[in-house]
């Protein structure tokens, strides 16, 4: 008979997006290549805008930050999953799925918080753009992208610490495609309501504040550019914002979803569809919505290209 503790430490087993054998393959090439694709276009942002000088502004030097993140974010997870197609082992060590957890938590509110930057970045360039390079002086920026990696990371620590050391009595199945705390509380043999509280705290103000700072900040936007702008000028504006808009609310409401419901309300199959958003979608989409929708980056990846050659 194994020890309470012996037991807590055993592996678990990632149960997949999908219970389809047959599709198996298909779904890992289909997933191998939506993660190739976001890799590549985020790692080309990042030396893009390392390589012009041109876009070593407060705005892309946060979209850079952005990109990393979406980056280490989607290798969180997908090479695992992507694996698991192929694998009749679906396990994972207790610690490998510790550092999971910890890992994507971090990220994801990082990001977040990020999200929020960035708007508040385009409400001072275009509410008072002579105050801008007081408002988002380098200083500034480097104290806000610090502020955001290290108050999630810590909220990352906490819950991770406090979550692995809960008892897990029941199955070591995680119905799951990755190790995520609300999917991993059904394991637990104890009431977790008290936690769940505390979730919730987590997820008000690292997602929803954020979140209603964006709509803050593009109301704000659109409201000086419909008062000051041509036509042309104000049809470009409501592309931008929206566009901005839509994949940042795909990321909100979809992570609030999951991290502000008690897990009573929660399925293990909705929860596995909607983690597909903010773990695979969103950052595909960022660097594209950001990159290939700005004619700034357009002209500076042709004025890179022409160099090299």
């Amino acid at each position: 008979m194994k020890t309470e503790n012996e037991s807590v430490r055993t592996d678990f087993i990632l149960l997949g997006l999908f219970q389809y054998g047959p599709m198996d393959t298909v779904l890992f090439v289909v997933i191998a290549i939506l993660f190739s694709v976001a890799l590549v276009g985020n790692i080309m942002l990042i030396l893009l805008i390392q390589l012009d000088t041109r876009l070593h502004t407060p705005m892309y030097f946060l979209l850079s930050q952005l990109s990393f993140i979406d980056m280490m974010y989607i290798s969180t997870t997908v090479p695992k999953m992507a694996t698991n197609f192929l694998s009749n082992s679906k396990t994972i060590t207790f610690l490998g799925c510790e550092i999971q957890a910890f890992v994507f938590m971090a990220l994801g509110g990082t990001e977040a918080l990020l999200l929020g930057f960035m708007s508040y970045d385009r409400y001072v360039a275009i509410c008072h753009p002579l105050r801008y390079p007081v408002l988002m002086s380098k200083k500034i920026c480097w104290f806000m992208v610090t502020c955001a990696w290290t108050s999630c990371s810590i909220n990352s620590l906490i819950h991770t610490l406090y979550a692995f050391q809960l008892p897990f009595c029941r199955s070591r199945l995680i119905n799951h495609f990755f190790c995520e705390v609300p999917s991993m509380l059904p394991l637990v043999c104890q009431d977790t309501s008290q936690y769940e509280h505390t979730i919730l705290l987590s997820g008000l103000i690292i997602l929803l504040l954020p979140f209603m700072a964006i709509l803050a900040s593009y109301a704000c936007v659109l409201t000086v550019v419909f008062q000051m702008s041509s036509g042309k000028g104000q049809t470009k504006a409501i592309s931008t914002c929206s566009s901005h808009l839509t994949v940042a609310s795909l990321f909100y409401v979809t992570t609030l979803s999951t991290y502000t419901r008690p897990h009573s309300l929660h399925s293990p199959e909705e929860d596995k569809i909607v983690a597909v958003f903010y773990t695979i979608i969103t950052p595909l989409l960022n660097p594209f919505i950001y990159s290939l929708r700005n004619k700034e980056v357009i002209r500076a990846l042709r004025r890179v290209c022409v160099h090299k050659i």
